[in-house]
């Protein structure tokens, strides 16, 4: 028994275990001084968790996209990060024109539903033409040659709305309705905050019902676990895969609208660094995994905006919140290296791929 575990230990293991115990040493140590120093209060780290819940709840949003086409297709869209800016940033225009018309400021609730609309609209609209036309053809062909195509659509519609709209910054007119804080005690939240924590877990609560108790839901599970069968119990796979990208481009389009109220910023290359966090979100929840990429996103969020001031304050590193992109990948690391099929994935035993 003792020799036949010797023999399944090779040098990459052993790599991989220093540097796993190395990276944990080092958060429980920098956590341990920076707790110690007592530098932060109560509230201070309350506003961190808070933050690190919406900003998550977003990510989360994007991820369901990532996770729903691979659940169906078995293919990475990396496209999917500009399904999420093209709903925002065709929005701006209509926000900016209900600002100067002094709509947004006596109407909000009903001018956000609006930006909604437009952004779930536009997003559904590019991830169907995306499917259509870049993955369809391709549905039989290796999986290096979609995964090759969806690069390719990515920066195809980078530089199809930077064309559109320009190459310049967007910044969303402020939603007077949404400024100011909620305060009980030490706990402190934006209103913006409490709009994008709610609206995000209504959206990932009435995907994840539709998933488990519609008869469309049903369908989908179907194909996601063989297309061929699905289709010979009748099942209209086409159908179920365009509706398939519907769902995820909408919730992008929807997460879209929720990251340009709370960073007042957009452009065509504001989908890239939120979509590889929100790839990075599904990996760690367990890829295809819908609840996987929920709890993905909200674990990356809080990694981000706690991680940086707990892990690296105390070790003296000079602007820790400069290196939260670090911290955030450095979790998927130790997330992977320890359970490589991610948090909510199933385990796979040596020998299957």
């Amino acid at each position: 028994m003792r020799q036949r575990f010797l023999n399944r230990i090779n040098f990459t293991d052993i790599a991989l275990g220093i540097i796993g115990a190395l990276l944990v040493g080092l958060i429980v140590v920098g956590s341990f001084k920076t707790i110690s120093a007592g530098q932060y209060t109560l509230r201070q780290w309350l506003d961190f968790v808070v933050f690190g819940i919406a900003q998550g709840s977003i990510y989360a949003l994007i991820a369901l996209g990532y996770t729903l086409v691979y659940g169906i297709l078995r293919m990475i869209n990396f496209a999917h990060s500009e399904v999420f800016m093209s709903g925002a940033f065709t929005a701006y225009f209509a926000a900016d024109a209900m600002a100067k018309a002094g709509f947004l400021r006596s109407n909000p609730f009903v001018a956000i539903l609006i930006l909604f609309a437009i952004s779930m609209i536009t997003s559904v609209f590019i991830g169907v033409l995306v499917e259509r036309i870049a993955y369809r053809p391709l549905r039989r062909a290796p999986r290096l040659v979609p995964l090759i195509t969806a690069i390719g659509a990515s920066f195809f519609l980078q530089y199809t709305f930077k064309g559109l709209y320009g190459d310049q910054f967007k910044a969303y007119p402020e939603v007077a309705a949404l400024k100011g804080n909620y305060t009980w005690g030490d706990f402190n939240i934006t209103k913006i905050q409490v709009v994008v924590i709610l609206s995000a877990a209504l959206l990932m609560l009435g995907l994840y019902l539709y998933v488990q108790y519609t008869k469309a839901g049903k369908a989908m599970r179907a194909v996601s676990e063989d297309k061929d069968v699905a289709a010979l119990m009748g099942i209209n796979v086409d159908a179920i895969i365009v509706r398939t990208f519907v769902i995820g481009a909408a919730l992008a389009g929807a997460a879209g609208i929720l990251y340009a109220i709370t960073f007042r910023q957009v452009n065509f290359f504001m989908g890239f660094i939120p979509g590889i966090k929100a790839f990075t979100a599904a990996v760690l929840g367990g890829i295809g995994n819908i609840p996987g990429a929920m709890l993905g996103g909200i674990f990356l969020g809080l990694f981000e905006s706690v991680g940086p001031i707990l892990f690296l304050d105390g070790l003296n590193v000079p602007a820790p919140y400069q290196l939260k992109d670090v911290i955030a990948f450095t979790m998927l690391v130790l997330v992977l290296l320890f359970r490589p099929s991610g948090i909510l994935g199933e385990r796979l035993s040596r020998g299957k791929a």
